[in-house]
């Protein structure tokens, strides 16, 4: 919020159009666009259809989720097992 509120920045320079948000990336776009600001796409998406890409985001982000549900899972149970061996 910092950032798109901040009239003294006026590009945004970003790796992925992901790494700076998973939906409404062009909403971001067309707010800076509108006070004379734009964002910097480091390496595009390699397809040129918005819906695919939102489609590919939505599966990656929930991807992400159900792994990171399972590496909390295993490290709870280390921490379990860890405690168990100290008594």
């Amino acid at each position: 919020m910092k950032l798109l509120t901040n009239p003294k920045i006026g590009v945004i320079v970003v790796e992925h159009r992901d790494r700076l948000t998973r939906f409404g990336f062009n909403y971001i776009a067309k707010l800076l666009e509108s006070r004379g600001g734009r964002i910097e796409v480091i390496f595009p998406n390699e397809t040129k259809d918005e819906l695919v890409d939102d489609f590919v985001a939505v599966i990656t982000s929930m991807s992400a989720r159900i792994y990171g549900r399972r590496n909390a899972k295993r490290r709870a149970a280390q921490i379990k097992q860890c405690i168990e061996e100290l008594k």
